[in-house]
């Protein structure tokens, strides 16, 4: 993405994604916070038995599903997992027919698949963020997707 896609903030859609855990694996929930042209929406969900890193990609997942229409994305994450994984790692994953360097099979392969084929329509800058530091935008989104583990709790 150029500097003018960028310069009209308004144009991209802000994505502030989170996952939490309780436990590892154990209850899990994840949270979306989306942001575009003054509007806000909130997205989260639980699930039962998981794993922290699945919560981070199917925070991410949920937003992507949410777009109605191809866009320019700034996708916040406190997850080094999935902004590394995504920008990086996925080219030789695929190349390797889903296999990591050690020849093991990549770990939630599944989900990265599905994210995968959920960006391919989008401008997406994958934006790391340090999490629990402040940032409002991930602050939301680390709330939400503790209301997605509270959901389950509360069932």
């Amino acid at each position: 993405m150029n500097n003018a896609d960028t310069n009209n903030i308004s144009d991209v859609v802000q994505i502030f994604t989170d996952g939490a855990c309780k436990g590892n694996p154990g209850i899990g929930g994840w949270g979306a916070l989306m942001q575009y042209n003054g509007k806000t929406r909130k997205l989260y969900g639980g699930v039962r038995l998981t794993t922290n890193n699945r919560m981070e990609l199917l925070a991410v997942i949920r937003a992507l599903e949410a777009l109605k229409r191809p866009c320019k994305v700034h996708l916040h994450t406190d997850s080094t997992y999935v902004q590394k994984g995504i920008s990086e790692w996925i080219h030789l994953w695929k190349k390797q027919n889903w296999r990591t360097s050690n020849k093991k099979e990549v770990k939630n392969n599944d989900l990265w698949k599905q994210l995968d084929q959920l960006a391919q329509p989008h401008q997406i800058e994958w934006l790391w963020v340090r999490g629990h530091s402040g940032h409002e935008g991930n602050e939301q989104a680390d709330k939400l997707a503790n209301q997605g583990v509270e959901s389950i709790i509360d069932e």
